[in-house]
């Protein structure tokens, strides 16, 4: 049988304050997992930048209507709100539309935590939203070696690229 594919990609950036009482940063979670630091994402959301870039990778490879759409930063409903619930919506709308993750290949770009002892639990954590094996996922992090705001520890990004199928009739 025939099969159809789509790809999608997606980024985040958010800007990185220190944590409360001296700044705006929210706890520093990576696709689901709370990482400790002191400074965190300054978002409308929690502003897990690795959720929001699969969220737009998923909805970009069906053509949907991107993640600030979807949940725009104004709404008072998104304020604090957990990215899982805009990803597991993404989820939704591609197996809705007929599709299927065939996989991910997503890269975290910050100085600090290193992504390397705990790429597990994240990988972990976002394929049991996506519902695919976790073989299916890959992560990278890595640095902007201490180049521009996400090298000065100022920033954090994300960007995915996902590939989605369907079997023709």
């Amino acid at each position: 049988m025939p099969v159809d594919f789509r790809v999608g990609h997606g980024y985040d950036l958010h800007r990185l304050e220190e944590r409360p009482p001296a700044g705006r940063g929210r706890p520093f979670v990576i696709g689901g997992v709370t990482f400790e630091h002191d400074r965190g994402p300054v978002a409308h959301s929690d502003g897990d930048v690795l959720m929001h870039a699969l969220t737009d990778a998923l909805l970009g490879a069906i053509g949907a209507p991107d993640i600030g759409q979807l949940f725009p930063d104004n709404a008072p409903e998104n304020e604090g709100r957990d990215s899982r619930a805009f990803l597991e919506e993404a989820v939704r709308r591609v197996r809705a539309a007929g599709w299927t993750v065939g996989n991910a290949d997503m890269t975290v770009i910050c100085e600090r935590p290193k992504m390397g002892g705990r790429k597990a639990e994240v990988v972990a954590s976002l394929s049991h939203i996506l519902g695919v094996p976790a073989t299916d996922l890959n992560l990278k992090g890595k640095t902007h070696e201490r180049v521009d705001a996400v090298g000065e520890g100022r920033a954090v990004e994300a960007h995915v690229v996902v590939l989605l199928a369907r079997t023709r009739p």
